[in-house]
């Protein structure tokens, strides 16, 4: 599920190149569940043009190159948490990590082989590493994606992009005449982006109202003891006003209900945002990750 993070983190988008097959050369597209991917031919140049594609295919800033980490992985794909927990510098089981080089304007200028030595010096031979891990942060930004690049011989790689789920939740106070339009481009002015939709809009009541712990369930996209889905509409109108969704759904009164907005991030997926008061209607808090 793709999130919304907290504006206000440090972002760190962690870039991976691992060694499989040959495909063409330099061909955005987009590939299933969200994600994005680019196929880029191995030459000067090519470590910068990789990040820039993705800016281009996402509309969102990478940052500044911090190190890039040239590691063996034993022939065996990465897991999130490990590449998250390698770029901060922390040990992975099976997985040793042949050099680390700075970031700066120099290596994005080089070639992918020249850094799988794990040293930046012009040579050009693979080395012993089978990936490379990437890590540029964005300052006052979220942190917000994790890229795998897999190459095929000495000069072909493809790129993945793909979103992850954030650690803190973003949350807006709203008042009750706030309409469904407003919530929607409230978040898009929090967080920088454009989002479409809502594409449908689910009603939940329930007999209490949800923990923290159950928000973030929420907005994982799974369900929750303490609420129900009771009405579910496509299209919401974005002249509804919160305080009416429920109505307009066909909802009796609860004194406990939400709404779960769907948008549409487009090229990398779902965004949910839980929208709940505890005053009848009159103010909003909206939660996304």
């Amino acid at each position: 599920m793709t999130t919304l993070r907290d504006i206000t983190r440090r972002a760190t988008i962690v870039t991976t190149a691992l060694i499989v097959g040959l495909t063409a050369s330099y061909a955005p597209s987009q590939a299933a569940e969200g994600e994005a991917r680019t196929t880029i031919t191995d030459q000067p140049g090519a470590p910068g043009t990789m990040l820039q594609q993705f800016e281009d295919l996402t509309g969102r800033p990478v940052g500044d190159l911090d190190k890039v980490l040239a590691v063996d992985t034993g022939g065996r794909n990465l897991t999130g948490d490990q590449l998250e927990a390698l770029a901060a510098g922390r040990e992975v089981d099976g997985v040793t990590v042949v050099g680390t080089i700075p970031g700066s304007r120099d290596v994005l200028g080089t070639t992918m082989a020249d850094l799988a030595d794990g040293t930046y010096d012009g040579s050009g031979d693979s080395g012993t590493a089978t990936s490379l891990l990437f890590a540029s942060s964005n300052p006052g930004g979220p942190e917000w994606c994790l890229t795998m690049c897999v190459a095929s011989g000495k000069t072909i790689w493809q790129c993945l992009l793909s979103r992850r789920t954030g650690e803190l939740i973003l949350t807006l106070d709203l008042a009750g005449a706030t309409t469904v339009g407003g919530t929607k481009a409230a978040f898009e002015k929090a967080k920088g982006v454009a989002v479409d939709g809502p594409d449908t809009v689910d009603t939940l009541i329930g007999d209490r109202e949800p923990s923290a712990d159950e928000i973030r369930t929420l907005l994982d996209g799974k369900d929750i003891e303490s609420m129900r889905r009771v009405a579910t509409v496509a299209g919401p109108d974005p002249g509804w006003a919160l305080a009416d969704i429920a109505e307009k759904s066909g909802v009796v009164y609860s004194k406990n209900r939400g709404h779960l907005f769907t948008f549409t991030f487009p090229v990398l997926g779902k965004v949910l945002v839980w929208c709940d008061s505890k005053d009848g209607g009159k103010t909003w808090k909206c939660s996304a990750l």
